[in-house]
């Protein structure tokens, strides 16, 4: 048996490898002797570090080779550094080109991201252990924190990891002082890039890997597609959500990784008072966008309750709760979902078809998290046929349009700029939303319908233990 692996380390099958060899040929270009940028040797601290170079001057010849304007140049310098073909010399854990007297180099070509090798978690843990050695135990707090954690998950060979270090430890400590500074700070600039601090974008996220290459000239497949469909389809989609895209329309008041202002992020948490209009304006795309946005969803719980149809909603958060939930509670989730909604004289009954009634009741034999599809689907399907649409004629979405928040734009100076950036805060940890999240389903279940029945049962349960 012959076992084939199609899983590439390398940059191969990510679709950013053709832009990149571009920005590789450019970087050759700006190194260029008669063309290129002229380096110095620049005093850091104690030591000379050979080719350095002002981050204006690269700047400057950003903008007269590629004939853009400051705002781009700058922008494409700031790429550069983020993909760590320029590292800053100063301030090394901002990868972003600083139009001053800033010092910066050249990356070493073995250390680009074109290189078909993907940064493992053995040479990060030995560069560590490395670190640790020469700082003797004086790390920074992430660096740290990333060393307790490789040392736990690779115990079995610390040992090996320790030799390696303490062997190219040895042998840096045999080169020049300048050369010594040179390689460090290569190497932390690569691992800074491959291994950012917290709450820093990182250039090298590039989601899953693909198992065709998207920079093949001709892609073969087995089954035809109509690509005049396809490309409407994509064409359609784009349009409609082109203004709602961080990258391709200006966020409001400002971008948050730009400016470190998260005016933005607070203004768009799942659950706030007064949505954004361009919050508000998503919901009508789709019913399904309304139904994702836990405002939207809510406001729309707000018309269905004055419509007294609301347990069309509640039925279909019951089935996403089911299908979402932890499999212990499974059981007695459907059950009481059946109970409460779908069961002759229910409290809060939906009317669905014969054949999906048929189809659901035999699936309680055996419940799983997918038993109550079929039913979810009908009433899903309901909802977005009828009451979507009388949603957006009604007083209740029009309120809500007047009611949202428009941002005007931040104006920041590049000395507020850099202040923002000191004052850095944490973002908000995905638990405490998810307690915030549930704290809101219990109010919800407390505000909503009682089962009187189901009361009445557990009260005679009660009543015969004490008996």
């Amino acid at each position: 048996m012959t076992i084939r692996t199609i899983h590439d380390h390398g940059q191969h099958y990510r679709p950013r490898m053709a832009c990149l060899k571009k920005v590789e040929a450019l970087v050759v270009e700006m190194q260029d002797p008669k063309s290129g940028l002229k380096f110095e040797e620049q005093k850091l601290v104690t030591t000379t570090v050979p080719h350095a170079i002002a981050g204006q001057d690269i700047h400057a010849w950003i903008v007269n080779r590629l004939k853009l304007d400051a705002e781009e140049a700058k922008a494409f310098g700031t790429m550069m550094v983020a993909y760590g073909y320029i590292y800053p010399l100063q301030d090394h854990k901002r990868l972003i080109l600083k139009v001053d007297a800033s010092l910066y180099r050249f990356q070493t070509p073995y250390f680009w991201p074109v290189q078909h090798w993907r940064a493992e978690d053995t040479d990060y843990a030995i560069y560590l252990a490395k670190r640790n050695i020469r700082k003797k135990g004086v790390l920074e707090l992430y660096e740290q924190e990333h060393y307790n954690n490789l040392h736990k998950w690779m115990n079995h060979k610390w040992d090996f990891i320790v030799m390696q270090a303490k062997e190219q430890y040895r042998a840096g400590k045999e080169r020049k002082k300048s050369d010594r500074v040179v390689l460090d700070c290569q190497e932390r600039a690569y691992w800074v890039v491959h291994r950012p601090p917290p709450r820093t974008a990182s250039a090298m996220d590039y989601g899953l890997d693909r198992l065709i290459d998207p920079n093949a000239e001709e892609v073969t497949g087995e089954r035809p597609v109509v690509w005049s469909v396809q490309w409407h389809l994509l064409v359609k989609f784009s349009s409609t959500f082109k203004n709602h895209d961080p990258f391709l329309a200006p966020c409001l008041p400002s971008n948050p990784w730009l400016t470190d202002d998260i005016t933005y992020w607070e203004l768009n948490l799942p659950r706030v008072e007064v949505p954004t209009k361009m919050r508000v304006e998503r919901w009508t795309f789709n019913f399904m966008e309304l139904l994702n946005d836990p405002c939207g969803r809510a406001d729309f719980r707000l018309f269905l309750k004055k419509e007294f149809s609301g347990e069309n909603l509640a039925f279909w958060e019951a089935c996403e709760d089911l299908k979402w939930g932890s499999a212990e509670a499974m059981k007695e989730k459907a059950e009481h979902i059946y109970k409460m909604f779908l069961a002759p004289g229910a409290p809060r009954w939906v009317n669905i078809d014969g054949k999906t009634m048929d189809i659901t009741v035999k699936g309680l034999v055996h419940p799983h998290r997918y038993v109550l599809d079929a039913a979810q689907t009908h009433i899903f399907m309901l909802m977005k046929k009828d009451t979507f649409g009388r949603y957006m004629k009604s007083p209740v979405f029009k309120d809500a349009q007047k009611k949202a928040l428009s941002p005007q734009p931040h104006t920041f100076t590049d000395a507020q700029l850099e202040q923002n950036a000191r004052n850095r805060k944490p973002g908000i940890h995905p638990i405490i939303l998810h307690q915030q999240e549930e704290e809101e389903k219990a109010k919800l279940a407390a505000s909503g319908p009682v089962d009187i029945k189901q009361i009445m049962s557990k009260l005679d349960r009660r009543t015969d233990l004490k008996k």
